[in-house]
């Protein structure tokens, strides 16, 4: 085989196997970019993040139903059958108002029946009394014995018993009667009705409830969830901002009013609940609502803050040379742009507000433009990076 024939057989093997030659040398590059393609001396190497200057808000979130202050459930005392309702739903009641009535021919043959029994014991005693008194004059006259006289005192003694008897149950009776009339016990609105005209109100066992009333809806009250790794940043009186579905644009504000001692346990996770007070004079927040709660247990302006995933290095290993004793947790390793080179300094700090997604850092070496080094992907050149420690704080 003659050389002119190799070199066409090597060029048709190419032409099969161009796309596969080209992802190789893709590949390769890229390897060699990674990490040989610093060693000309202008990269660091180093992964950085950001140090920022600005505001931080610790906060804690939550849901929760917004409820009047305060809401009274109307019930019955009596059976019977409702004859007439007065008020609705949303209905504006005063004290004392009639919200409905119960038939009450029932109750008012029970008045009359013992009105009728107090007549008669009324009747005894008097009877009893007068031959008491007849038996006294008789018995002073020595006519009849002191057994006889004594009788008629008892006889007496125990009418008038009865009579009292029978007047607590005519007393009851009217009681009875005047619950027919169900009236409102606080001023309010009406939320909630429970019954119609001509249903059958059943009170043997427990009273049933016939209205909802909400004492005062320009006042209202969220009681959120708050788990037991949060209870311990809440406190009274702090501030609360929320949301609602109804309202998508519009940010309500409240504050932290209690913090109930007692726990709850729902799948093996404890919460608390606490109320939150919100200003409702507008009416436009309703009763069960959803609210999505926003906490604010501290705040800080014009701070230093960086990423909570900055603060990832755990050793200063292939950082600086000789980092002494300081550690990850004192000191943070900054790249900081000194006269047009890139330097490493080993900065002390302590860790200030952190929240879900940031950390202040609490540093009187920190300066504008500075980076934090969370870990080193390539190989730094030493002519381009001095390392040096930075002031101890």
């Amino acid at each position: 085989m003659n050389k002119e024939t190799k070199m066409k057989k090597i060029w048709n093997w190419i032409k099969r196997r161009k796309w596969w030659l080209i992802l190789f040398l893709l590949v390769a590059g890229g390897l060699y970019y990674f990490f040989g393609g610093n060693g000309d001396g202008k990269g660091t190497g180093f992964a950085t993040a950001t140090i920022s200057r600005g505001d931080l808000r610790q906060v804690v979130t939550a849901t929760g139903e917004i409820q009047p202050l305060n809401t009274i459930n109307v019930g019955s005392q009596v059976s019977g059958t409702i004859e007439e309702i007065f008020v609705d739903y949303n209905s504006k009641v005063k004290k004392g108002d009639i919200l409905l009535t119960i038939e009450p021919s029932v109750l008012q043959a029970s008045v009359d029946e013992a009105k009728a029994s107090l007549i008669s014991a009324e009747s005894q005693r008097d009877y009893a009394k007068n031959e008491y008194e007849r038996n006294k004059i008789l018995y002073d006259g020595d006519i009849i014995p002191r057994a006889e006289l004594e009788q008629s005192q008892t006889t007496y003694e125990q009418a008038e018993q009865n009579v009292n008897k029978m007047k607590s149950q005519y007393d009851r009776a009217v009681t009875n009667l005047g619950y027919a009339t169900i009236t409102s016990p606080v001023d309010g609105t009406v939320i909630s009705r429970q019954v119609d005209v001509g249903q059958t109100v059943a009170a043997s066992f427990q009273t049933p409830d016939l209205f909802e009333i909400a004492e005062d809806l320009s006042q209202m009250q969220i009681e959120t969830s708050v788990s037991e790794a949060d209870i311990g940043m809440i406190e009274e009186g702090q501030s609360v901002t929320f949301t609602v579905d109804a309202y998508p644009t519009q940010t309500f504000e409240g504050f932290v009013r209690q913090v109930r001692l007692s726990p709850t346990i729902t799948s093996n996770v404890v919460v608390y609940t606490v109320v939150i007070d919100v200003d409702n004079t507008d009416l436009r927040l309703k009763p069960g609502m959803t609210a999505f709660v926003t906490i604010l247990v501290s705040e800080k302006e014009d701070i230093w803050k960086v990423q909570n995933s900055a603060l990832i290095l755990r050793s200063f290993d292939g950082i600086v040379e000789n980092a002494g004793d300081a550690t990850t947790k004192t000191h943070l390793a900054i790249q900081r742009n000194v006269d047009g080179v890139s330097t490493v300094l080993l900065v002390p700090y302590q860790k200030g507000l952190v929240t879900a997604t940031e950390t202040e850092i609490i540093s009187d070496d920190i300066q504008e433009g500075d980076r934090v080094i969370i870990g080193r992907y390539g190989q730094a050149s030493s002519s381009s990076s001095t390392m040096r420690m930075g002031p101890r704080m």
